[in-house]
């Protein structure tokens, strides 16, 4: 099942998170640089902050238990990212992943427009399932190339019944992809 209408895409999404969206209390424009650009490493370190805080409380009261968490850090950069940028979703159904695209718009030295691009591979790491690492890496690898981006971000949940307390598993760690790309790993 898929939905066909992108408008209806993007709705069903922002839906699904505005419980989240409203607990989250950063400013939204502490998070752009002074030249403008998104400071994407400071997002993605708060949010593992929020995670490590609201992460159980609001994957548990989601209705959507399976994709609770891609539906938190949706709503989390959805909410960071509203006014100054864009975020591209795109569904591989079946595939059990979500890939992320963040696009802002800035001004470069030179007082011309320019686009930051931030792409971001969401995986879940289920009960009787291998660690998702190597077919994360390997997606988002296919998903830069085809950006044209030389880095990425590739966000593991966790779900696993067994898996560390959330505050011990949410941290981040530094990979390769297949293709030579860097990728901040932040498991949570």
């Amino acid at each position: 099942m898929r939905v066909a209408n992108p408008i209806y895409r993007e709705v069903i999404v922002r839906v699904l998170g505005s419980r989240t969206e409203e607990v989250i209390l950063a400013e939204p424009r502490s998070f752009v640089l002074p030249d403008g650009r998104l400071d994407f490493d400071r997002l993605l370190r708060e949010f593992a902050d929020f995670w490590r805080t609201n992460g159980e409380i609001l994957a548990s009261r989601d209705a959507y238990h399976e994709s609770a968490p891609q539906l938190v850090i949706m709503a989390f950069f959805h909410r960071l990212v509203n006014g100054g940028g864009f975020i591209d979703r795109e569904y591989g159904l079946g595939m059990g992943r979500i890939d992320l695209l963040i696009r802002w718009r800035y001004r470069d030295e030179e007082g011309r427009p320019a686009l930051q691009r931030e792409a971001v591979e969401l995986k879940v790491w289920r009960k009787g399932r291998p660690d998702p690492l190597t077919e994360g890496l390997a997606q988002l690898d296919d998903y830069l190339r085809r950006l044209d981006l030389d880095q990425g971000t590739l966000v593991i949940f966790d779900r696993r019944p067994d898996a560390l307390p959330i505050e011990e598993r949410t941290r981040f760690e530094t990979a390769q992809t297949p293709g030579g790309r860097k990728v901040k790993v932040l498991r949570a």
